[in-house]
């Protein structure tokens, strides 16, 4: 079984996983053009391939995986990985509806979905429809099945991009510096099992949309319902199947309930699989309006943000930082290309002195080479928002693909639509500055910071170097 998840991650209290002494067999597509004749290959003595083909012998060059290979390979799979494929799935969350259905009332559970901005979006090409139309056909679909609350998760982002703010300029007066965004699963994992001492200090604590959700749905919609979070069945819509790690973290689970924030998260691709085997067309679908976390109508509003399609953090915390440090407002924020179209530089300057010195690094190959920076304190960066696939969470890999279509389109259409929905400040969206009154008890509260942040942890490496147990 392939895994969907990024080659980067890998469970270490596991030993079903490839180690050094073992071969890494890249799985690559065959193109098999007609006409073409077969040919067979034998495995000599010293272990060299020689290939036969029309009477004639080749001797082949044995392939080689480099680190981009590996890193983006999904040929090994652990076996808590596979675990989380089964538990976490649409099939899983079909389950928990059709318990319901057989249950009495008070034994139901309370079955809540959050879909992201960037899976709207792509389901939105998929489907040739406007983000907003799309939103609202997908709570009609959901609710058909049995959901009870359908959320937008550009309600929780706003959490998450106000904490990430306060953050870094409380972290660049005390020249705490450069702070690396938390936001990517796929990146936090890499960070913590392969370089955890040198970058998990550097490594926002604001907690990710889908886990801000989660405390949300977890805390403050529970409280508000009366119900026990335990009787909360949470769903996730994500760009990204790194997501269902995400969720696992125990970071994440409620003890005294036994129970995780997000209990399930499904990918873009899952949601058509459920409407294919329910053979529904999600444009043909009456629309409803979403429901809001608070109640406040303002909040029902397909909203987004101003920024790039993983979520505009970079643009967000320069604008904050830029007016709260040195009372300068930015209206347009401008990139500079630098090795690539994923790797991205923002400057504020005032009379030729740079003041700050922003990056977007996006995938692997702009990760290492931000890493090799930090590790020799070359890093020129105060801030860098980091997302682990290139082109950003647009191009998530639990993404719609259009075989009609080249990539590069497709993903060029998924961006006009998803900055096609209404942008807000974060702090101007109905309820937010609410809830932090009333149920964060202020921004800068203990419970804001319990409740908004979380922490990440460098993993131990084994202490022997070919990862053998004698």
């Amino acid at each position: 079984m392939a895994s969907p998840f990024s080659g980067a991650l890998r469970l270490t209290d596991l030993d079903d996983f490839l180690g050094p002494s073992q071969e890494c067999i890249k799985p690559v597509q065959v193109d098999r053009r007609p006409g073409t004749g077969s040919a067979k290959i034998h495995v000599e003595d010293d272990g060299s391939y020689i290939q036969v083909k029309d009477g004639g012998t080749r001797r082949l060059e044995k392939a080689r995986v480099s680190l981009d290979d590996c890193l983006a390979c999904s040929g090994c799979v652990t076996s808590a990985e596979t675990v989380l494929i089964t538990q976490q799935s649409h099939e899983e969350l079909r389950k928990v509806l059709e318990a319901n259905k057989l249950a009495a009332p008070d034994q139901q559970r309370l079955v809540v979905v959050s879909v992201s901005p960037q899976s709207r979006a792509s389901l939105a090409a998929h489907f040739q429809l406007n983000p907003t139309d799309t939103a609202r056909k997908l709570t009609t679909f959901f609710k058909m099945l049995g959901v009870h609350r359908v959320f937008d998760t550009s309600f929780s982002r706003n959490f998450t991009l106000l904490e990430s703010q306060r953050e870094f300029v409380r972290r660049f007066r005390a020249q705490d510096l450069p702070v690396l965004t938390s936001a990517c699963p796929g990146w936090v994992c890499y960070a913590e099992k392969t370089h955890g001492s040198v970058l998990v200090p550097h490594i926002s604590t604001a907690r990710s949309p889908q886990q801000v959700m989660g405390v949300l749905v977890k805390d403050f919609f529970a409280q508000r319902k009366r119900v026990s979070p335990a009787t909360i069945y949470h769903v996730t819509v994500m760009p990204c199947y790194d997501k269902k790690l995400e969720a696992s973290r125990p970071d994440f689970f409620l003890p005294e309930q036994q129970s995780r924030e997000v209990d399930c998260v499904i990918t873009t691709g899952e949601v058509v699989r459920l409407l294919e085997e329910e053979g529904v067309s999600l444009s043909t679908l009456e629309p409803a309006p979403l429901d809001s976390v608070c109640e406040d109508p303002g909040a029902q509003e397909t909203t987004s943000h101003r920024g790039g399609g993983s979520g505009g953090y970079l643009e967000h915390v320069f604008r904050y930082a830029a007016r709260e440090l040195f009372g300068i407002h930015v209206d347009e924020v401008t990139y500079r290309p630098l090795r690539n179209k994923d790797f991205r530089e923002v400057t504020l300057e005032r009379e030729g002195q740079v003041l700050l010195r922003f990056a977007a690094a996006y995938g692997f190959r702009n990760i290492q080479n931000l890493v090799q920076k930090l590790k020799r304190g070359r890093c020129p960066y105060h801030y860098v928002e980091v997302m682990a696939c290139p082109a950003g969470c647009l191009n998530g890999g639990g993404q719609l693909k259009a075989p009609d279509m080249p990539g590069t389109e497709l993903l060029q259409h998924v961006d006009r639509l998803y900055r096609e929905v209404r942008t807000e400040a974060p702090e101007d969206a109905p309820g937010v500055q609410e809830l932090y009154r009333d149920w964060l008890q202020g921004e800068d509260s203990e419970q804001a910071s319990r409740l908004l942040h979380t922490s990440y942890h460098a993993v131990t490496k084994e202490s022997s170097g070919l990862s053998i147990r004698w």
